[in-house]
């Protein structure tokens, strides 16, 4: 009998007063960090009031917005703190550009009016705090998927108005999938205008969430991920990437880990598409891994662990794997004193923390 144990993961502790990380030989930007304009929580409030919100948003804002843990306090307020307070943080971390998106699940939780209406205000608040720190903040385009028309307009007056660099969209939008062809205006303006669209997670919609609670997983810890990976997966297996072969899309927590999913992917899509057993699974132009390869960035938001972003460098390329913190959800200075001592060349970390992002966002120094 094979007595032996795999080794278990060694997580880095944070520490409580963690040294600041150095000055490096290249910038750090952090592309997967949230913002909140100052009455969304309060409009967040309202929904779970109303009791017209998903299972998933429920639960967990309603934890957030009654429960005085440190964690969470630090989370509510510093999401709505867009100056000098956050700009601290920043010099502390070492981090010298944040790639704001609007925190989840944004406007995806509102009815249709009010999602529209409210993307376009948090647009301008965004576009109004960029421009008192334009050296510092970078932002992406927020969308209602509930009207995609007014959705791709809005990717467009983010892209030729208000000089945003990407888009941001969370996993689905009250249990809709992007990949649903009536959402496809969305990934048509994002083409044309070269905006990548930055696929974030939420909590798992109505008809998936409940095994997840009642493990207690459904949150941050693995049902964000296995949603997220979900939507990411459905736009491949639709044929979005056929359809609009230059779009860009971005994953954080290590490309919800579908790089150390792409070889079982490529097997069992072929294998299933070839006996027609579903009429939503039908052959593709190319493999899964390969669509990952060339229509997807990874970030490694929330996961400071140098063997994972190494073997997600490996698949997918040096050029598409870039840095994270997801503050303030997670705000470990350490963590970036980890990655700093990552061993690789200096070559690959400077493309890691600045030159990926900064050539996808169009980032002028």
């Amino acid at each position: 009998m094979n007595t032996s144990h795999t080794a278990p993961v060694a997580v880095p502790a944070p520490q409580a007063n963690p040294a600041h990380p150095v000055k490096a030989d290249y910038l750090r930007i952090a592309t997967e960090e949230a913002f909140a304009p100052p009455e969304l929580f309060g409009m967040y409030k309202k929904v779970l009031e109303e009791g017209k919100a998903d299972k998933g948003f429920s639960s967990l804002w309603g934890f957030h917005f009654n429960n005085p843990a440190p964690r969470v306090q630090h989370i509510l307020k510093y999401n709505q703190e867009m100056g000098a307070e956050r700009l601290a943080h920043m010099d502390a971390a070492g981090i010298d550009i944040q790639v704001l998106s609007l925190t989840s699940p944004g406007v995806q939780v509102f009815d249709e009016p009010t999602a529209v209406s409210y993307a376009r205000h948090a647009n301008d608040f965004l576009r109004d705090a960029i421009q008192k720190h334009p050296t510092r903040f970078v932002g992406l385009t927020a969308i209602a998927p509930q009207n995609p028309a007014e959705a791709a307009k809005e990717i467009q007056r983010g892209a030729t108005q208000l000089d945003m660099r990407g888009v941001i969209v969370n996993s689905h939008t009250h249990g809709e999938y992007l990949s649903d062809r009536k959402f496809w205006d969305i990934f048509a303006a994002a083409e044309a205008h070269d905006q990548p669209i930055y696929l974030h997670p939420c909590s798992p919609p109505d008809a998936m969430i409940q095994p997840f609670f009642e493990a207690g997983l459904d949150g941050a810890v693995f049902g964000f991920g296995v949603d997220t990976s979900l939507s990411a997966l459905r736009l491949i297996t639709a044929g979005v990437f056929d359809h609009f072969p230059k779009l860009q899309i971005i994953l954080g927590h290590m490309g919800e880990a579908l790089p150390f999913w792409a070889y079982r992917l490529d097997y069992m899509h072929r294998a299933t598409s070839r006996a027609n057993r579903y009429e939503s699974l039908k052959p593709l132009n190319k493999k899964p891994s390969e669509y990952l390869q060339q229509n997807f960035y990874a970030t490694n938001s929330g996961v400071a662990w140098e063997p994972a972003i190494k073997f997600t460098q490996n698949f997918m390329g040096e050029d598409r794997v870039m840095y994270a913190m997801d503050y303030p959800y997670q705000h470990e200075v350490d963590e970036v004193n980890i990655l700093d001592n990552m061993d690789m060349t200096l070559a690959t970390k400077r493309k890691f923390f600045q030159t990926n992002a900064q050539t996808l966002f169009k980032i002028k120094l």
